[in-house]
């Protein structure tokens, strides 16, 4: 049932569509652009994707072997089919407008994201600072995850599913049933994700099967099996819809392989359980103990599908960090709809409202002005002209080795290179072979096995015999990160081998000294 703001239900059109009460999620919508569009690129991710995208266009098809490695060249590895679509999306776009076009692409996706979040808070509670506030809960889980890479087109499809599985619980629609396997298509065949659209509808399955149960327990009078009926269809057809990918089946095993690997589980900290050190791990124990008061707290019964939902990305998020941003995002509807039931039941009869004063509105009509001028200022294209702090100054963020790539490129030091981890992605995209190098290691985390992940970091960490290690791969180029690799910098820098130069803040290139 649809409910209305009390502030606004007696105003004049105009007066209420730009009532404060209309100004929170306005705002909120604000502060997520701003967020987003002054971000810059960050260099673990995106770049290998960007070439992978290059190749597909340039090749007329999508790679299946490692060509950017020289410890795994040759080696199958066909996980670009998972990526392919936005892979594709961001050279083309990379390719029309540079580093900001495709900010502004990602702004795009994750802002839409939660104004779709917003609009269905709205729905369920009936109120717009409810909306916001729900809002302001998903995006405050999420911020951590809105680096630019594949997984940003994810947030909108996800928004969007669980919009269209509340919509049709609250009034079934056939055609809502066909934007789930629509949705699922194309999700599957840009992120690993979508695999949160297929639990989301196994959960709107399970809330109607227990219902079923409680109903037969019960002895009330069923209606048979008809409620399992859509839920059925939208993850059957789904999972069907899901299989339209280059590599069929064999996508289950990637995301199965990924999630179950003890190497990105232990070096990646997404994967890892969320700790409260991080401000993800803080984040989501904040949020789950507002949750829980919230549902205590409301009189309002919880449905078996959002019970399920509490628990359900409650565990995912406490088992790995990337289930954080999920968690936010399904619970946003949950807590409006809880919050309304608080709201409601702390209300009193109170005489008609009266209507907003003009002042107040020309005062609205002010904020929204300057809100949209904060809307164009955090566009890309001007972000220079804010007063920004040093770590998003620039459109590709200041540990993105540039300067340094551009060395590497211009004197051509000879041999193979060692590199930080994080430089390896922008590293692919701005200097393969012929005229560049082949890197050590990347942001693929599961291309490469365990043995070389063992001498990467036993070679970061100046750890036994390192040099020796380097000289078995061949390297006779160092190019390491002062924040990711202090140890080995403070080790060259004292051994007579290896002479450095070239250094700035975010690189050192150092080689073999021959003098």
């Amino acid at each position: 049932m649809m409910r209305t703001d009390d502030a606004t239900g007696s105003q004049p059109s105009l007066m209420r569509r730009l009532s404060v009460t209309r100004l929170w999620p306005l705002a909120i919508m604000f502060v997520i652009w701003g967020f987003v569009n002054t971000q810059p690129i960050r260099p673990h991710d995106f770049w290998w994707h960007l070439q992978a995208g290059k190749e597909i266009v340039t090749a007329h098809r999508i790679p299946t072997v490692d060509t950017f490695s020289y410890t795994m060249l040759g080696k199958p590895y066909d996980n670009y089919a998972s990526f392919w679509l936005m892979e594709l999306a961001y050279y083309l776009l990379y390719s029309s407008g540079g580093p900001a076009l495709v900010i502004l692409f990602h702004s795009l996706l994750v802002t839409t994201a939660y104004g779709i979040i917003t609009w269905l808070c709205r729905e369920i509670s009936g109120s717009w600072r409810l909306a916001a506030a729900g809002t302001f809960f998903a995006a405050a889980l999420g911020m951590n995850d809105w680096n630019v890479r594949p997984q940003a087109i994810a947030f909108p499809l996800a928004a969007l599913e669980l919009w269209a599985i509340y919509a049709y619980r609250a009034r079934p629609r056939a055609w809502l049933l066909m934007a789930f396997p629509l949705i699922t298509m194309v999700w599957a065949n840009s992120h690993g994700s979508f695999m949160i659209g297929l639990l989301l509808l196994a959960i709107w399955l399970a809330a109607e099967a227990w219902r079923l149960l409680i109903a037969k327990v019960k002895r009330q009078p069923g209606l048979g099996l008809r409620p399992l009926a859509a839920p059925s269809i939208a993850l059957v057809t789904s999972i069907l819809a899901s299989l339209a990918n280059p590599r069929g089946l064999r996508i289950f095993a990637y995301v199965g392989a990924l999630s179950g690997n003890p190497v990105i589980r232990s070096m990646v900290p997404e994967w890892a359980p969320p700790r409260l050190s991080t401000f993800g791990g803080t984040a989501l124990l904040v949020g789950l103990l507002f949750s829980a008061i919230v549902l205590a707290l409301s009189w309002r019964r919880l449905s078996a599908f959002q019970v399920l939902t509490f628990v359900t990305f409650a565990i995912l998020a406490s088992r790995t960090s990337r289930g954080i941003v999920w968690f936010g995002m399904v619970m946003a509807p949950v807590l409006a709809d809880q919050l309304a039931a608080l709201n409601a039941g702390q209300k009193q009869p109170q005489a008609k409202v009266r209507p907003q004063a003009p002042n107040m509105l020309l005062l609205n009509c002010v904020l929204i002005v300057l809100m949209l001028s904060g809307v164009v200022l955090s566009l890309p294209w001007f972000k220079h002209l804010l007063p920004l702090p040093q770590t998003k100054i620039g459109l590709l963020s200041a540990e993105t080795p540039v300067e340094a790539t551009r060395f590497l490129l211009r004197e051509h030091p000879a041999g193979r290179l060692f590199h930080d981890q994080a430089f390896g992605s922008y590293l692919i995209w701005a200097a393969q072979p012929p005229s560049g190098y082949a890197v050590f290691v990347d942001t693929r985390i599961e291309l490469y096995p365990p043995r070389i992940w063992k001498d990467y970091l036993d070679i970061s960490a100046a750890w036994g015999d390192w040099e020796g290690k380097l000289r078995q791969y061949g390297v006779n180029t160092l190019m390491l990160s002062p924040e990711g690799q202090p140890a080995l910098i403070d080790a060259v820098r004292r051994s007579a081998s290896w002479r450095i130069v070239y250094e700035d803040r975010s690189a050192v290139i150092l080689v073999p000294n021959t003098g």
